[in-house]
C-alpha cells in the first residue's frame, strides 16, 4: 500500500490510470493540463452505474474548451487501455460522468493487498514521525471518575491509537490539577467528614461549597479506620494539608485503577504543582512580555487578548500575586510547546469548555507558535438510559453515575463501542439494555461476532487439514467474485486505508465505529449468499483468502478502538 495516499495499491492502479488516460486526452487535443485537478474517484449511487465514478472531463471541460460529454469519451477511449484488466468496461453517462466496471481482477487484488499486509494494511503514513501529545481526562483528583470523563478517556485514547496508526509519534498525557482551590476544598470537605464521624464536626465544619458525594464519607471512614483519632488533638488548620494530600493520593490512585481497567494508560502524569515547582509559570509570563502580549496595569499582569479578537484584554497574574486559572493554562501549553517540543498538541475537554478555546489558541500564537497545530476536542454529555427512560444524574447534590458502574454493568468493550458511536461533540444516548444485549442488534456485538464467525470457519477448515500458509500465498481465484456480496465485501475492505485517514484527519474515532459495523454487515451477507467450506478446492481457497482478509481488517478496527476481537462467543 502507498504509505501516504489513503488508498491501496489496488485503488492507487485506478487513480494512476485515470490520470494517465487524462494525460494522453490532453496531449491528444493540444491541451496543458491545469492545476488542482481532482482524479478522485467516488462511489455511484445508484445500481447500474458501475463500481467507480469520475467527473474529471466537467473539471477539465472549459480549459479545453470542449462539451465535458465529448472530453469524457475521449479520456474513456484511453482508460480502458490504461486500467489493463482492472476493469470490465468503463461508460459515460449523463452530461460527462466516466463510469467504471471493476474487474474479478481488481477485487482479487484488493483482497491480496489486505492479506499481503496483514496488521499494517491501512497504516497510511500522515505523521511521518512527527511528535503530538494527546492529553485527555486530566479530571480533577476530587471525586472518582463519572462517564463523561470515560467518553473523554475513550475519545482520547482512541485518537492516540489512530495517531499511532497513522505515522505520529505520540505521546500520551493526564494533566492532574493538584494546586489550586478544588485540592483545597477537597481536603476540608474529606477533614469535616472525618471530624464528623469523630464527634467533633463543630471543630471543622463542612465547607459551603464543599464535595457532597458518599465517596467521601468512605475516605473519611478509611482515615478513621487507619488514623484513629490522633487528628482530634491537632488545630484543624495543621492537619489541613494532610488532609489535603491524602485524599488526593487516594482519589487519583483510584482514577488510574479505573482508567488501566478500560484498556486507558499514560505515558506522562504531569502535575500542575510543578509549573511552580520548576518556574514554569514565571518562565512563560516572562516569555508573554518580551514579545510584547503581557504588560503590567493595576498591579496584575495582563495578556494583550483583544489583540487577537477578544472582547478585553485576561489577567494573567491577580495583583495580589496568585496566578489566574489561564496563566496556569498558558504555562502548561508552553511548557508542551516550548520545553518539550512537540509539533502538535491536542486536548480533549468537556464541551463547556467551548469559548476557552480562542483564548488558548491566542496564547499559542502568542509564544510564537502555530495556532493550528493546537486541536481540542469536546466531549458533549451522555446520557445514560435504561427500560426506555433515563437515568437520573446530578453533580449539584454529589451524586453521580461512576464509570466503574457503567464498566460493572456492561463490561470494558460495550462501554468503549458506545462511547465512540457518535461525534465527541453531540451529545450521546447509551443504552444499557442494548448494550448488554447479546444479539445482532447491539452493534459491539454484531461486530464481534463477526470476526468469531470468521476464525469459527477457519478453525473448522484446519481442522479438516488446512494450512494457514496457503491464506497468504497465491493467486487469488477470480471466479469467487462472481458473487455480488463477494464484491461488496472486497470493496470494503479496499476502503479501510481511506477511512484510517479520514479517521486520523478528522481526529474522529466514530469513522471506524461506523466502518466496522458496515464491514460487519458485509461478511454476514457474504456468508449467507456464499458456502466456503465444501466448495471446489479454488472456490473454498478464495472464500476462505476474502474471509481471512475481511478478520485481519476487523482485528485492526477493533484493536485501533481498544476493543477485543474473540475467537469465541
Amino acid at each position: 500500500m502507498n504509505g501516504n495516499t489513503g488508498m491501496n495499491d489496488a485503488a492507487l492502479a485506478l487513480i494512476r490510470a485515470l490520470e494517465a488516460a487524462v494525460a494522453k486526452a490532453a496531449e491528444e487535443c493540444g491541451k496543458a493540463l491545469p492545476a488542482g485537478i481532482s482524479y478522485e474517484l467516488e462511489r455511484p449511487k445508484r445500481e447500474g452505474q458501475g463500481d467507480r465514478a469520475s467527473s474529471v472531463a466537467m473539471q477539465l471541460a472549459k480549459s479545453f474548451a470542449m462539451p465535458p460529454r465529448e472530453l469524457a469519451l475521449r479520456i474513456a477511449a484511453h482508460l480502458g487501455e490504461a486500467c489493463a484488466g482492472l476493469v470490465e468496461k468503463v461508460e459515460v453517462a449523463g452530461p460527462g460522468f466516466i463510469n467504471l466496471f471493476l474487474s474479478p481482477q481488481w477485487f482479487a487484488s484488493a483482497v491480496s493487498d489486505v492479506l499481503a499486509q496483514g496488521g499494517r494494511y491501512g497504516a497510511v503514513d500522515l505523521g511521518q514521525g512527527r511528535r503530538v501529545q494527546v492529553e485527555f481526562v486530566s479530571a480533577n483528583p476530587t471525586g472518582p471518575l463519572h462517564i463523561g470523563h470515560g467518553r473523554g478517556a475513550a475519545v482520547g485514547d482512541v485518537v492516540a491509537r489512530i495517531l499511532s496508526f497513522t505515522g505520529w509519534q505520540v505521546e500520551r498525557e493526564y494533566y492532574v490539577n493538584d494546586a489550586g482551590l478544588q485540592i483545597e476544598t477537597l481536603g476540608r470537605s474529606t477533614q469535616a467528614r472525618y471530624f464528623e464521624l469523630c464527634g467533633k464536626g463543630e471543630l471543622a465544619p463542612f465547607p459551603e461549597n464543599g464535595y457532597k458525594g458518599d465517596y467521601l464519607m468512605d475516605l473519611a471512614r478509611q482515615i478513621r479506620d487507619e488514623e484513629g483519632d490522633r487528628f482530634l488533638s491537632q488545630p484543624p488548620e495543621e492537619s489541613l494539608p494532610w488532609f489535603r494530600k491524602y485524599a488526593a493520593g487516594v482519589i487519583l490512585n483510584g482514577i488510574k485503577g479505573d482508567l488501566a481497567r478500560f484498556g486507558v494508560t499514560f505515558d506522562n502524569w504531569f502535575s500542575e504543582a510543578t509549573l511552580y515547582e520548576r518556574d514554569r509559570v514565571r518562565v512563560a509570563m516572562e516569555d508573554l512580555k518580551a514579545r510584547g502580549y503581557a504588560f503590567e496595569s493595576e498591579g496584575a499582569l495582563w495578556f494583550r487578548s483583544m489583540d487577537f479578537g477578544d472582547d478585553k484584554d485576561r489577567v494573567l497574574i491577580r495583583n495580589n500575586g496568585v496566578p489566574t486559572y489561564f496563566a496556569s493554562d498558558v504555562a502548561y501549553h508552553h511548557d508542551k510547546f516550548v520545553g518539550r517540543s512537540f509539533s502538535r498538541v491536542i486536548d480533549v475537554w468537556g464541551a463547556d469548555h467551548h469559548g476557552y478555546i480562542p483564548r488558548m489558541k491566542a496564547a499559542i500564537a502568542a509564544i510564537g507558535k502555530d495556532p493550528a497545530d493546537f486541536d481540542v476536542l469536546l466531549i458533549q454529555l451522555v446520557n445514560l438510559i435504561r427500560d426506555g427512560q433515563p437515568v437520573a444524574m446530578s453533580t449539584r447534590s454529589g451524586e453521580f453515575v461512576e464509570l466503574r458502574a457503567v464498566l460493572d454493568e456492561v463490561g470494558v468493550d460495550a462501554t468503549r463501542f458506545f462511547f465512540l458511536t457518535r461525534r465527541s461533540d453531540s451529545p450521546l444516548d447509551f443504552d444499557l439494555d442494548l448494550a448488554k444485549k447479546q444479539s445482532g442488534d447491539n452493534p459491539v456485538y454484531y461486530v464481534q461476532y463477526a470476526h468469531a464467525r470468521i476464525a469459527s470457519v477457519l478453525r473448522n477448515w484446519q481442522a479438516q487439514g488446512g494450512s494457514p500458509e496457503a491464506l497468504r500465498g497465491g493467486e487469488l481465484s477470480e471466479a469467487v467474485f462472481k458473487s455480488r456480496e463477494a464484491r461488496d465485501l472486497a470493496d470494503a475492505l479496499a476502503e479501510f486505508p481511506k477511512e484510517v485517514e479520514a479517521a486520523s484527519r478528522d481526529l474522529a474515532p466514530q469513522v471506524l465505529t461506523g466502518y466496522a459495523h458496515t464491514l460487519a454487515e458485509l461478511f454476514h451477507s457474504f456468508y449467507v449468499a456464499n458456502r466456503i467450506l465444501g466448495e471446489a478446492p479454488e472456490i473454498e481457497l478464495g472464500r476462505l483468502k476474502l474471509a481471512e482478509a475481511a478478520r485481519s481488517v476487523l482485528a485492526s478496527c477493533l484493536g485501533l478502538l481498544g476493543v477485543s476481537a474473540p475467537e469465541r462467543m
